[in-house]
């Protein structure tokens, strides 16, 4: 189960998620914090601009290796609205990060990207449980107060204003057919 401070920083992440979609971008956020509990960066998803490594694990990865030093990275914790991708799992493994938590899992997002009519992402959703040389992985959290929906609207509620060609994905309500 979550506990407290870690609910807080997964509901930041679903804020910072509903901001990007708010700015016209795909909705995942993302917090880095220290062994201490203090927050150390977080941004969310930046690539309706064209950029489509702007993922915020990807930021958060290359903000650490910058500033931290490899035992402050590997006491960190990744926490985020949606398991990594390939790329963000590779740069938190090159980059030396500790744990991982996440509000959805990659099967969640692939099904609600499905119900949409959303064509599916560019590469094949990465499973983070089958990483076994990277730290710790947790999430999603059944029965926590985030599967009340928060996090499912988040990531699905604004699918419909994001246009095609800001996000390179078909990430749009398909028409009404009743």
């Amino acid at each position: 189960m979550v506990d407290d401070a870690e609910l807080r920083y997964l509901h930041r992440c679903i804020e910072l998620a509903t901001e990007a979609l708010e700015a016209g971008d795909e909705p995942f956020g993302s917090v880095l914090v220290a062994a201490d509990g203090t927050v150390l960066s977080e941004d969310r998803n930046r690539v309706a601009g064209g950029d489509r490594t702007r993922h915020p694990e990807f930021t958060l990865a290359r903000w650490a290796a910058e500033r931290l030093t490899p035992a402050e990275r590997a006491a960190a914790t990744v926490y985020t609205s949606g398991e990594h991708c390939p790329m963000c799992a590779a740069a938190h493994g090159w980059g030396g990060l500790g744990r991982i938590v996440y509000a959805s899992s990659s099967e969640q997002l692939s099904g609600w990207l499905a119900d949409f009519g959303a064509s599916p992402p560019p590469v094949r959703p990465f499973r983070s449980a089958r990483s076994r040389r990277m730290s710790s992985w947790r999430g999603p959290f059944p029965g926590s107060p985030l599967r009340s929906g928060s996090c499912s609207a988040a990531i699905t509620g604004g699918f419909d204003r994001i246009r095609p060609h800001e996000t390179g994905l078909l990430m749009h309500r398909p028409p009404d057919t009743r």
